[in-house]
């Protein structure tokens, strides 16, 4: 049935740059810094573009009004020296508050293509050090499936940025990229094996792929558990999307999910207990949660017509929904298991797509501008978002 409609229009979702920043709530007064630059370096390209992702990551962590005026005064100083040496970059960051210094740390790479994950890491930690509410996503690395032609998709690894980009997998058609453990060491995937969807998993430290299953119809791995030993999958061996569990040490299949229509994208919820996944048992997409062993799903979402795509934290989660008469509009809300508050995270536009944070603190998501795709983080205490243009292809999948 033509790959279940291309993975079911890939899964309800329908289907560096500078960084466009959306502030929702300016109502907090923030702490002033500085970011000053003290480094010695010829290469003037690197030097601005680590300067940029600094300045960047300094107003993402929504933790700080950022001055750009030498002439202003601000309660933090964020001095860095950059160095090059062959392939080497090292940095050192001081931290000043009122002119006394808070920290002072030394990082270093060796690769120099991955400079923006030595800025987001110095970030990370100054806000750290001065005990301001921690971004800890900040380094971590982000998956994306991007076409690259028909019938053809990549899967590449970037920072938030997407300043960084490499392609990991590439030729076919690959899809849904999946994190398979909090260290980031390896991911699922999708490839397409003579027509059979196949689910691969990819060793970063040695850069090889390894089959691990494979059905007719479709097969997505849409999230895993904290130990790493199971995955919930998507499967439609008979045409027939249904939710799965799969053990990765006993090599079994468990079906959670036996319904006519259409369930997909299972996610763990309530101590990994229940899985919460999108069905059209209402005629259209929905959210619904059933407990891992019972027969019964209920209705989660009792908001919108159009619920297309989900994910979890703990008891929270994460969708996207079609607002009624705006034509294409689809914005990204949040709510808990536990009550029937629902909070709209995005105002306009096309966002789908949504992937918490590891922290659970932040949320990214496609963002479609036009023709383009861009990468959308949420820092959902801050009421802040900002997204990130991908310039080459359009972003199909993303984790996080």
């Amino acid at each position: 049935m033509k790959k279940v409609v291309f993975v079911l229009m890939c899964l309800f979702s329908f289907s560096v740059a500078d960084s466009t920043i959306s502030v929702t709530n300016e109502g907090v007064a923030l702490p002033k810094i500085i970011l000053k630059d003290i480094s010695t370096l010829n290469d003037r390209d690197l030097k601005s573009n680590f300067y940029n992702i600094l300045l960047n990551d300094l107003k993402v962590s929504s933790n700080f009004e950022v001055l750009t005026r030498g002439d202003e005064k601000g309660n933090y100083v964020f001095e860095y020296s950059l160095a090059k040496s062959g392939t080497n970059l090292d940095l050192k960051v001081t931290i000043k508050a009122n002119g006394e210094e808070k920290s002072s740390k030394n990082y270093s790479i060796s690769s120099l293509e991955q400079y923006p994950f030595l800025a987001h890491k110095s970030v990370k930690e100054s806000v750290r050090d001065l005990g301001l509410a921690p971004i800890e996503w900040m380094d971590h690395k982000i998956l994306i499936a991007r076409n690259s032609g028909n019938k053809k998709s990549q899967i590449i690894m970037a920072d938030y940025t997407l300043t960084y980009q490499k392609v990991m997998v590439g030729g076919g058609l690959n899809l849904f990229p999946k994190w398979a453990n909090k260290e980031q060491s390896a991911f699922y995937y999708t490839a397409y094996d003579h027509n059979v969807p196949t689910l691969y998993l990819y060793d970063l430290k040695t850069n090889k792929a390894s089959r691990i299953i494979s059905s007719t119809g479709m097969l997505v791995a849409s999230d895993v558990s904290k130990d790493g030993s199971k995955l919930v999958l998507t499967m439609a061996p008979n045409d027939q999307p249904d939710i799965y569990l799969y053990d990765l040490k006993k090599k079994m299949l468990q079906k959670i999910t036996n319904y006519s229509g259409i369930d997909v994208n299972g996610n763990f919820v309530e101590d990994e207990k229940k899985i919460v996944f999108v069905s059209d048992r209402l005629s259209y997409p929905n959210i619904f949660i059933q407990t891992i062993g019972s027969p019964n799903a209920e209705q989660l979402v009792f908001h919108g017509r159009n619920n297309s795509a989900v994910s979890t934290y703990k008891n929270y989660l994460v969708y996207s929904s079609r607002e009624p008469e705006q034509r294409g509009v689809f914005n990204i809300y949040l709510m808990s298991t536990q009550s029937d508050y629902i909070r709209q995270l995005t105002a306009n536009g096309k966002n789908l797509f949504p992937r918490f944070s590891n922290d659970g603190g932040s949320i990214v998501y496609i963002k479609y501008i036009g023709e383009q795709t861009a990468l959308g983080v949420i820092r959902v205490n801050a009421n802040k978002s900002f997204h990130f243009p991908l310039k080459v292809g359009r972003i199909q999948s993303i984790d996080w």
